[in-house]
């Protein structure tokens, strides 16, 4: 019986690490401070507790997203039996001088160690300090349309 929607322990599924680990960006839904959503992609590391993001000062999301502020983070896969992991959590922000240390992280494992080390030494140059953004996962959910299907489907499935 998998484990049930919404439980943190999901992370630590074989799924969960394999999309954590995976080159495939996060989308990340907030909330602009006219209140409009937005959902963007972006590249994450995940630290073994947190996923961690981090973005240019100027970036637009840095002025909506405050102390505390709650987001939702997906990654899926694009093909089929499809694999997603969604985390609903709050985040935290900090400037950092330089470049966000798991930014580099983020940039070796999309881009290969050579050229995420150059891509970070563009950004060094570009960006004297950039946000950390931290996302500590509140409520984790995860479907392989195999053993976890959405809602529906289970209770459409279980005759409800």
């Amino acid at each position: 019986m998998p484990t049930k929607q919404g439980d943190i322990t999901i992370l630590d599924n074989p799924i969960a690490q394999e999309l954590l680990h995976s080159k495939v960006p996060a989308r990340l839904a907030y909330v602009w401070p006219d209140g409009s959503p937005r959902v963007i992609p972006i590249w994450f590391h995940w630290n073994g507790q947190e996923i961690v993001l981090g973005t240019p000062l100027q970036a637009p999301k840095v002025k909506a997203l405050e102390q505390g502020s709650k987001v939702a983070l997906t990654i899926d896969t694009d093909n089929w039996p499809h694999k997603v992991l969604q985390i609903r959590g709050t985040v935290s922000v900090q400037t950092v001088d330089g470049v966000v240390p798991e930014y580099a992280l983020a940039a070796a494992r999309y881009l290969g160690a050579e050229s995420g080390k150059g891509w970070v030494e563009q950004a060094k140059a570009l960006f004297p300090q950039m946000a950390r953004i931290v996302v500590r996962p509140e409520w984790v959910g995860l479907l392989d349309f195999e053993q976890r299907f959405p809602s529906a489907i289970e209770a459409a499935m279980a005759g409800q």
